[in-house]
């Protein structure tokens, strides 16, 4: 269970994104104290449920939709 995505997790991620305009996975990862890994799949999720996108400006950036 310690690799699994939760709602509460998801929901970190969106504070978070709240905050600024736009980060890496990283820096999410970084700042809401959680393993990237992990991140990266809430990130890929909230992305198919379409509430967030990702950005490709020279680096790959993620925002709120």
């Amino acid at each position: 269970m310690a690799d699994e995505v939760t709602e509460e997790l998801k929901q970190k991620i969106i504070d978070y994104l709240k905050t600024v305009t736009k980060a890496k996975n990283k820096e999410v990862a970084r700042e809401i104290g959680e393993d990237k890994h992990l991140v990266d799949k809430a990130i890929a999720a909230l992305s198919k449920e379409g509430k967030i996108e990702y950005l490709y400006l020279g680096a790959s950036f993620i925002k709120l939709k």
